[in-house]
């Protein structure tokens, strides 16, 4: 199993490419199951989690062909894929590859709406927390479909296709909305989504819908309306920049000091973000090439931040944001609202020398004049980027173990930290 080696206490200069979006790129890809026609998309990472989902949508009949870069090149910019769901072949998506991946249970809609029928499994539990589906099957079935669990899958079924509706989510859920935005892309009608989330990413998918054909106004806002048509073409579209990719990028500069052109970058994915970077004492400004964070190795100011659906603090950068914190020259308070049981990072970040305490939803942290080194090991996927954050500022070796969970959402993140004079390697067993 793959290791990633770090000696601390470089500071970052250069530039960093930053990839599309994973959370933009999966949606987009379920997305070709609505039509028979191509749909090709630029930007697409190089991600486990992207590589995962080609999988899951060839077993659903979906073809598809690259081109772009030689793999063996070193570069954060990203490929083209066309994917051609010309038949379907299969509505049933197994536990085995569902549970690989919690987004592959979005499938659902799209299949659901195109062909009548749907046999999805539960994705079944998830390290930072259980995100039920429940808003899935009740917004499906305000679409008009029949829904039932049997032996652990979803089995959703609208034999006259599904209908227009108007649907409240209780709670603002980002794959519920992707899901039912695609869903009613083919019901008959109009379908009303409110208390919908407002991501970029949920912009991102339907400016693609439209693309295609579909009607959807109102993304970005927290009601989405959707006229349904009677089938979408294909359409070419790019995967926005990935705006957790650059906030971590961010952080790692305000966590080191240096001065990093994050490329491809756009700061108004993540203004929440960006200004409490900012407010721990970097400074960030947005060039023709993308964003550009630097620290002149003044310290780093707490900030206290709480994590909210967008436009606020996303809970993708928390796990990065407590690694700044780290070392910050008083006291931070960081409260998760989203995902219960999303600080497994803090007992790793405490083998390094970190000073943190939990209460409830909130991690209070003390910030250290040093960390130092030592053995950890990664338990999800950001929260294995916030130890690469504290092991690039910490003194000595650290090694970061079980690092598939980094592969899963930032592409060649050693290649690119290290361009940019880092001493980061991976070791490979």
């Amino acid at each position: 199993m793959d290791r990633i080696r770090i000696v601390g206490g470089n500071p970052l200069s250069g530039a960093i490419p930053i990839s599309g979006a994973k959370n933009a790129a999966l949606p987009l890809m379920i997305a070709s199951l609505l039509t028979d026609d191509t749909l090709t998309l630029d930007n697409v990472p190089r991600l486990a989690d992207v590589e995962q989902l080609i999988r899951i949508l060839g077993n659903h009949g979906v073809d598809y062909s690259v081109n772009g870069r030689r793999e063996s090149q070193d570069s954060g910019y990203s490929r083209t894929i066309h994917f051609t769901a010309r038949t379907i072949v299969d509505t049933v998506a197994p536990y085995e590859l569902v549970s690989k991946m919690r987004a592959s249970f979005w499938v659902i809609g799209p299949l659901l709406a195109r062909m009548g029928e749907a046999r999805v499994s539960l994705p079944g539990g998830c390290a930072i927390g259980t995100r039920p589906v429940d808003l899935f099957i009740e917004g499906l079935r305000a679409l008009g479909a029949d829904i039932d669990i049997d032996n652990g899958y979803v089995v959703a079924r609208a034999k006259k296709g599904l209908a227009g509706g108007r649907y409240r989510f209780p709670k603002v859920s980002v794959g519920a909305t992707h899901v039912l935005m695609m869903a009613a892309t083919l019901a008959k009608g109009q379908t009303v989504l409110e208390n919908a989330a407002r991501e970029p990413e949920i912009v991102n998918l339907a400016d693609c819908l439209n693309a295609m054909g579909a009607k959807v106004s109102g993304a970005g806002t927290d009601t989405i309306t959707i006229d349904g048509v009677a089938s979408l073409s294909g359409a070419r579209h790019r995967v926005i920049p990935d705006r957790i990719e650059t906030g971590t990028y961010a952080m790692a500069v305000a966590m080191t000091g240096g001065d990093v052109v994050l490329e491809g970058a756009r700061a108004d994915l993540l203004e929440a973000a960006l200004d409490v970077v900012a407010r721990s004492g970097a400074e960030i400004s947005q060039t023709n090439e993308g964003v550009r964070v630097t620290r002149n190795g003044a310290g780093i100011a707490p900030v206290d931040v709480v994590t909210e659906p967008f436009p606020g603090f996303p809970t993708d950068l928390q796990a990065q944001f407590m690694g700044l914190m780290t070392m910050s020259t008083g006291q931070a308070t960081i409260t998760e609202t989203i995902f219960e049981n999303r600080f497994m990072h803090v007992q790793e970040l405490a083998r390094l020398g970190a000073r943190i305490s939990l209460s409830g939803q909130s991690a209070v942290v003390e910030g250290v004049s040093k960390l130092k080194g030592a053995p950890v090991m990664a338990t999800d996927l950001r929260a294995s980027v916030s130890l690469v954050i504290a092991g690039l500022a910490a003194e000595g070796e650290t090694v970061i173990n079980r690092v598939y969970h980094l592969d899963r959402g930032f592409e060649q993140l050693e290649a690119k930290l290290s361009r940019c004079g880092a001493t980061i390697e991976r070791l490979s067993e």
